[in-house]
């Protein structure tokens, strides 16, 4: 019996409730619940399963031999995570990912997702063709996040970071979510007296205007400035 409504899941479009029911059965996936700050999936852990994200949000982490983090691009709802390492059976995952909120994750496990086909025939190619798709959404937050980190100015990644999430969350009005000022200065990878700094010289001068967890370009103002 399904707990929660996966339906909606990206992995799943195209499928009926019931398609979807038999998608579980048949691969075994599960579905579990992390805490925030839980690591979902530690470094240099196996793993098997490929997990796509239910509710909730995480971030991926990577730390090089000093021990130094760097956070990579966020994880929302459909997002998958684990492929890397199930799909290619290495030995233990290459990043972590964090848990950003409390969340849910359904994990599915790849050798029974492979050999499940001749068993569910259209069902089976509908989720690998949602699956790749998914790959290459996630290839571009990768290289979204290489484009922002490539400005030296703190204000050039601000306005980049808010333009790809505002082209992405498509709000009628232009308000963008954002995370609170701790993380958001970790996905920009500056200080966060700096950031906070910076955004209050930008809403001083009309480019932003934002709360706590929004924001909102004044698109004439930038293109003034331009």
């Amino acid at each position: 019996m399904v707990k929660f409504d996966l339906q909606d899941l990206p992995l799943f479009k195209d499928l009926s409730g019931d398609e979807v029911k038999r998608f579980l059965r048949q691969t075994g996936a599960t579905t579990k619940s992390y805490s925030r700050g839980t690591r979902v999936l530690k470094m240099y852990e196996s793993n098997a399963n490929i997990g796509v994200v239910v509710e909730g949000s995480a971030q991926i982490v990577a730390e090089d031999r000093m021990g130094n983090e760097t956070i990579g691009h966020r994880l929302e709802h459909g997002a998958i995570i684990g492929s890397t390492s199930a799909i290619l059976n290495l030995e233990g995952s290459l990043t972590s990912v964090e848990a950003l909120t409390d969340m849910k994750v359904l994990w599915i496990p790849y050798q029974a997702l492979i050999t499940a086909g001749p068993k569910l025939s259209r069902i089976h190619g509908v989720v690998m063709k949602n699956l790749l798709e998914s790959f290459c959404i996630k290839n571009i937050l990768m290289m979204e996040k290489i484009e922002v980190l490539s400005h030296r100015s703190l204000r050039e990644r601000v306005i980049l970071y808010l333009m790809q999430r505002e082209k992405r969350q498509n709000s009628p009005d232009g308000s963008i979510k954002v995370p609170g000022r701790v993380q958001l200065a970790k996905e920009l990878e500056c200080n966060r007296s700096a950031l906070t700094r910076e955004l209050s010289n930008m809403k001083r001068e009309g480019l932003i205007n934002c709360g706590r967890h929004w924001m909102q370009l004044n698109k004439d103002k930038l293109r003034e400035v331009g």
